[in-house]
């Protein structure tokens, strides 16, 4: 059983990207990719189905294709913030066109969230992302262990 109420975990200097755009945001989610290829290409890129395809086509950048968001392409990269396997994301969402794979967006969202993953969700947030010292270096996460927790909750009752 793990002590503590945290876990460490290293992000190695070279990360592991996910990209994700509504397709309200793909052309500016391609457009970021294109102008931040010279960093991008330093690290392990993946997204969802037609994401992966057009910024792998755009800036010749090797992206590991998922499916589809709504076929569930979110849930996949979701899957793989749990393993470990995916330890940054940027991802694009239209706040103003509802998605109907809104409940697998959420639970992407919350997973990123509960393993302590960094995350963009528009190029402010990305561009200061990629231009931080850590892009480079080694960065220790500390995932809660919900384990402690959810005994500390039980306790109360």
């Amino acid at each position: 059983m793990i002590e503590g109420d945290y876990i460490p975990m290293t992000i190695d200097a070279q990360k592991h990207i996910a990209l994700i755009a509504h397709d309200g945001k793909k052309d500016e989610m391609v457009e970021w990719a294109d102008r931040n290829k010279e960093i991008l290409k330093n690290h392990f890129l993946s997204g969802t189905g037609t994401t992966a395809k057009l910024i792998a086509r755009r800036t010749g950048l090797p992206v590991r294709g998922y499916s589809s968001g709504p076929l569930g392409g979110d849930l996949q990269i979701g899957s793989r913030i749990a393993e470990g396997s995916v330890d940054f994301m940027i991802f694009f969402w239209d706040p103003l066109e509802a998605q109907p794979h809104d409940p697998d967006v959420k639970a992407l969202l919350r997973v990123a969230v509960l393993y302590d993953i960094p995350v963009a969700t528009n190029t402010a947030t990305a561009d200061f992302l990629l231009t931080s010292s850590y892009m480079s270096s080694e960065y220790t996460r500390n995932i809660t262990n919900y384990n402690n927790e959810i005994n500390s909750r039980f306790k109360e009752i």
